[in-house]
């Protein structure tokens, strides 16, 4: 026997008609890549993607086309979000921080027939203009007074004279909820990049999911600002879970210093904010070295890295709760978050914060297992290690173009690539990726585990550890550092931290010290290229 309910689709139009019905005079407040600040509100976004999605049809574009963006958080880019997968197209969302040749092969893999672009990135596609013959039209994301002039690009489109020529009356059809709503390719750090194809479904029961309280704990009382970019895994749905609850929306534009942040926070009253740990760590560095504190903002959601206990406890000291969130663009990309239960108010500052390094517990609706080789269930004893899988309604189960199976070594079930611990309450800590757990003498050793300790020591700013060839153990951890300006760290130094804080075994066997580390688009540090580095210095080779 069937329920009696309604079938009403799960839709991403529905989320923003309901912010304009219910909270429509609820700002959205965006710094714009011209340089003023731009207000207006749920209403008025409703009203100007409803111009936009006729601008679309007029363009010529079908349901089920690809549509490219290149582009900022902003305004214009939340009306894209809405009008192009509200139409029954799928936005497709590219990181304009991946080489030029990635770019090129994600337009031409996506087969994108139309590019909306920012002012920024039109520099982007003039070098990819002969490579990306799938374009039949490229909109730049401004007003007619700041139109660019291209000889390479001659046909360019302005975003605003497009969208004001037309009615907001647009009719919004409904259908299949599993229809794709937006797309968004792996950085491709390992082969070509891969796309993974969300659903209209899947992005409302996201971001319905991180809206609550143990994940980003956000009401229409909120101020949100995403500074996880939105050409990336869909800012990790906040211009969705924003709306859903009615919160303020703060959109950064380009300027990630600490300065332009701070001001954004302080002069809109921001409360929760998320992004990478290399942006935090840069507005923290600001805030210390200007004397600043933060007057209302509550929390701080830090991914995309693992959070380290020292800026847990740096955060903290300015009455700000860091919180670490978990996923991958598989994944939409938040599965896990880093919410204490009740139980743990007893703990001692040094475990509290040791259990807040963690990924997290997962959300309703992501099963998560962690398997030895044998593909059999270790122990949720906080110890024993695996490698984890997962599945859910927002799991991708193939990637676009590629047969399904692809995604899945255990059917049903995605493999992340890391290697982490499960404790009984359900806190996962990553100990490592597969593909850098450091293999010593057949003993896995950390790498984020040092990681962490290292950047706790008051010279270092930033800390990466890989491995390296050795001859007796198979392979040997490698310190790689970033210092703070006018300090020093030696190899004496450096064991001596390390002593009482790993085993003897996992200390680093040597450290090196760069002006910078590589990162990959995504603000991952790029192991890689580490290793290159490691190689240089041990072999007294140029690093490049």
């Amino acid at each position: 026997m069937r329920g009696m309910m309604m079938d009403v689709p799960l839709l991403t139009t529905s989320v923003l008609r309901h912010a304009a019905l219910n909270h429509g005079d609820t700002e959205i407040v965006s710094r714009t890549v011209e340089g003023p600040i731009h207000r207006y509100t749920y209403a008025d976004a409703w009203a100007r993607t409803q111009q936009l999605a006729n601008a679309l049809k007029k363009l010529g574009l079908e349901f089920g086309d690809r549509v490219g963006t290149l582009a900022w958080n902003g305004y214009r880019h939340l009306e894209l979000y809405y009008a192009i997968s509200g139409s029954g197209m799928v936005c497709h969302t590219i990181n304009p921080r991946l080489f030029h040749d990635q770019i090129a092969f994600i337009i031409n893999n996506g087969a994108d027939r139309v590019m909306f672009v920012d002012l920024t990135f039109v520099p982007i596609l003039e070098a990819i203009a002969d490579k990306v013959p799938t374009l039949e039209a490229i909109i730049v994301m401004t007003d007619a007074a700041h139109m660019p002039k291209s000889a390479i690009l001659p046909n360019l489109l302005c975003y605003e004279t497009l969208v004001t020529a037309e009615p907001a009356d647009f009719l919004f059809t409904e259908f299949d909820e599993n229809t794709a709503a937006g797309m968004c390719y792996t950085s491709g750090t390992t082969g070509d990049p891969k796309g993974a194809l969300y659903s209209h479904r899947s992005c409302v029961l996201h971001a319905m999911a991180t809206c609550w309280p143990d994940v980003f704990n956000i009401s229409a009382s909120s101020t949100v600002m995403p500074v996880v970019p939105m050409f990336h895994v869909n800012a990790w749905g906040m211009p969705y879970s924003a709306p859903i609850v009615g919160a303020k929306l703060v959109l950064p534009g380009g300027l990630m210093d600490g300065a332009s942040l701070f001001e954004l926070i302080e002069g809109e009253g921001v409360t929760m904010t998320a992004g990478v740990p290399t942006v935090w760590m840069n507005l923290l560095d600001w805030m210390a070295a200007h004397g600043r504190k933060f007057s209302k903002l509550e929390r701080v959601m830090v991914g995309g890295a693992a959070l380290p206990p020292v800026m847990i406890g740096r955060f903290a000291a300015l009455g700000v709760d860091a919180r670490q969130a978990w996923g991958m663009t598989e994944t939409s990309p938040v599965g896990l978050a880093c919410a204490l239960k009740p139980k743990h108010d007893a703990l001692s500052p040094d475990d509290r914060i040791s259990l807040e390094a963690k990924q997290g517990r997962p959300l309703f609706g992501m099963e998560f297992r962690v398997v030895n080789d044998d593909l059999q269930d270790i122990p949720r004893d906080g110890k024993s290690f695996g490698s984890m899988l997962v599945r859910g309604p927002w799991v991708a189960a193939g990637y676009f173009g590629i047969d399904k199976s692809s995604a899945h070594k255990v059917p049903g079930w995605f493999d992340t690539g890391d290697v982490v611990t499960q404790d009984v309450d359900g806190f996962i800590q990553i100990v490592d990726r597969n593909k850098d757990v450091v293999k010593s003498g057949g003993e896995w050793i950390s790498s984020i585990e040092l990681e962490n300790i290292a950047q706790a020591h008051p010279s270092v700013k930033e800390a990466a550890v890989v491995g390296r060839a050795d001859p007796r153990w198979g392979e040997r951890p490698v310190l790689v550092v970033v210092l703070k300006d006018g300090a020093s760290f030696t190899r004496q130094e450096m064991v001596a931290y390390y002593i009482d804080k790993v085993a003897k075994w996992c200390i680093p066997d040597d450290v090196i010290v760069v002006h910078d580390l590589p990162h990959t688009a995504t603000g991952k540090l790029q192991k890689m290229r580490i290793r290159e580095i490691v190689h240089a210095v041990e072999h007294k080779l140029p690093v490049e």
